[in-house]
């Protein structure tokens, strides 16, 4: 792209004065100019429809650390029946400790490596849930296991408590 710019601006220079110069000058600065043109044709045509971009490459599948809670039968077959155990993150777009509180979740659910899931539940989408496990206040995390409640904790957490709680869950 330098090279291109710099041999633009000679090229230019040398057209622009063409007036003054003898012929053979003439004649260097139209084919400094045929040059330019002819070296900008092979990156005009990577560009082409006749040629394909390289695929991406390819990337590992990786299970899906958190997941959002659609209606009450989504909940009941993800959560309750789940073979693995499950938090649940009550929360609310508007809540600004459910904002800090849920990546901190899904980081300390991520380092056990598939061993447990989350399940986040918009309290205003989701009202009768929240009223049937007794959320009074968000941001609620209520750990389950086999469907029934093992644990649950009110309020923000640091990552260390975050991490103890998961591994608390996990080791019951």
């Amino acid at each position: 792209m330098a090279h291109r710019l710099l041999l633009r601006r000679i090229c230019t220079v040398g057209v622009k004065d063409v007036r003054g110069l003898s012929a053979s000058t003439t004649r260097a600065a139209s084919s400094c100019f045929s040059t330019a043109v002819q070296s900008a044709a092979p990156r005009v045509s990577f560009l082409s429809a006749s040629r394909t971009l390289p695929r991406s490459l390819p990337h590992t599948s990786r299970r899906q650390v958190s997941f959002n809670v659609q209606d009450q039968e989504d909940f009941t077959e993800r959560v309750i029946n789940s073979q693995l155990p499950v938090l649940i993150d009550f929360h609310a777009q508007w809540c600004g400790p459910c904002q800090i509180l849920g990546p901190r979740l899904e980081k300390a659910i991520a380092k056990q490596k598939g061993r447990v899931a989350m399940a986040k539940v918009d309290i205003d989408d989701h009202t009768d849930l929240a009223i049937e496990y007794g959320v009074s206040a968000v941001p609620t995390v209520i750990a389950m296991r086999g469907g029934d409640v093992v644990d649950q904790f009110v309020g923000i957490k640091d990552d260390d408590e975050l991490d103890s709680f998961v591994s608390k869950v996990i080791g019951q």
